[in-house]
């Protein structure tokens, strides 16, 4: 009986290390940087997807005053609190976050044209 279990297969997954590494990329947060087309040449640039514990006003305060534009924090239902900001500032905010030890590159995502 000892040579019959010997020569049973054991059930082998070929994509369980792939699917390990994606639940791994599936649980990592981003922040999302998008722009918005306004009327003319007019844009909105919005920040969201930052964790909760960081000060939404504080991060927006110093965002204008960095790059001497207007903004606002916006409540939404679905998204929760988004940062609004005057003109295209994607770079800008993207940099901002990053040296200031908020979000890490891998960590960003840029939408726009």
């Amino acid at each position: 009986m000892s040579d019959l279990d010997a020569q049973i297969p054991t059930t082998f997954d070929p994509f369980a290390e792939a699917n390990a590494d994606n639940a791994g990329a599936g649980s990592k947060e981003y922040v999302h940087i998008r722009v918005q087309q306004r009327n003319g040449r007019k844009s909105l640039t919005t920040v969201q997807g930052l964790k909760k514990e960081y000060s939404k006003t504080k991060i927006l305060k110093d965002l204008k005053k960095e790059f001497c534009c207007n903004g606002t924090v916006v409540e939404d239902p679905e998204l929760g609190q988004v940062i609004q900001l005057q003109g295209d500032q994607r770079k800008n905010v993207s940099t901002f976050l990053i040296q200031a030890g908020i979000v890490k590159k891998e960590q960003i995502k840029i939408h726009g044209f």
